[in-house]
């Protein structure tokens, strides 16, 4: 583990900001010249849940530009994701010992994955049921008029809120590399986890204990998965590591 100043501390942050700012800026520029591309694949499961009822529809002179800046910008965030993982990898390095980095780093590179995998689980799940589910919700026999601009925001923010939530395992291993959290307290806290993203599920579906199911379940796993790689790979690791500074 490298020592440095609270000032080193500081400059080391400002140069890993500077450097993920210039990654997001270029990423945008790709995104925003295939924001139409993007859009339309973002509009394939809705498309399919209106079908021949429904139509999107776009009701500002600005809303398609608009439309498209959003898409670009968190488009931006989730395919130039390994490269700021990599910066914040490098921003965290040097707090670690040499051991605790050999082991966070495949949980570091495997959380990129993690992400994608919320962001599928978005695109290939929770969008076609949750659309399915609010087209047959309520009144029927009734044409639906959607705002372009309003559901592309919204699918590229939930994307993006689904690939983050999926780090879920990832930031509790680190949490208890850093002796901030024990398989002991992350039990404990069970119930009150289980209540908060209830909420959360509650928020991000439509209103209907099934809709919510499908999104508190994976929720959960995603905190036991967290609770088992502590007690599997932090506990051992803490264990053999206070044995040896016992024997020295």
């Amino acid at each position: 583990m490298k020592e440095m100043s609270l000032i080193e501390h500081l400059e080391e942050l400002r140069v890993r900001i500077i450097r993920i700012l210039v990654i997001l800026v270029v990423s945008f520029s790709i995104c925003y010249a295939l924001s139409s591309e993007i859009s339309e694949i973002l509009l394939v499961p809705l498309r399919k849940a209106i079908g021949a009822s429904g139509k999107v529809v776009f009701t500002g002179l600005l809303d398609k530009i608009l439309a498209e800046l959003q898409i670009a910008f968190w488009s931006c965030v989730l395919l130039a994701s390994p490269f700021w993982f990599r910066e914040v990898w490098l921003f965290i390095r040097p707090g670690l010992y040499e051991e605790e980095a050999k082991v966070v780093r495949p949980f570091l590179f495997v959380g990129f994955f993690l992400f994608l995998a919320g962001v599928a689980f978005g695109y290939f799940v929770i969008f076609p049921f949750t659309f399915s589910t609010l087209m047959e919700y309520g009144v029927q026999n009734v044409d639906a008029m959607l705002s372009l601009k309003d559901y592309l925001l919204l699918a590229s923010q939930v994307l993006v809120f689904l690939g983050i939530l999926f780090q879920l395992p990832n930031v509790m291993l680190i949490l208890g590399f850093m002796n901030l959290v024990t398989k002991y307290s992350l039990r404990s806290w069970r119930r009150y986890i289980a209540v908060i993203f209830a909420v959360a599920a509650a928020v991000l579906t439509p209103p209907d204990p099934l809709s919510m199911m499908c999104v508190w379940i994976p929720m959960m796993i995603l905190y036991e998965v967290g609770i088992l790689a502590v007690a599997w790979i932090v506990h051992p690791y803490l264990e053999r590591k206070h044995m040896g500074s016992e024997v020295v």
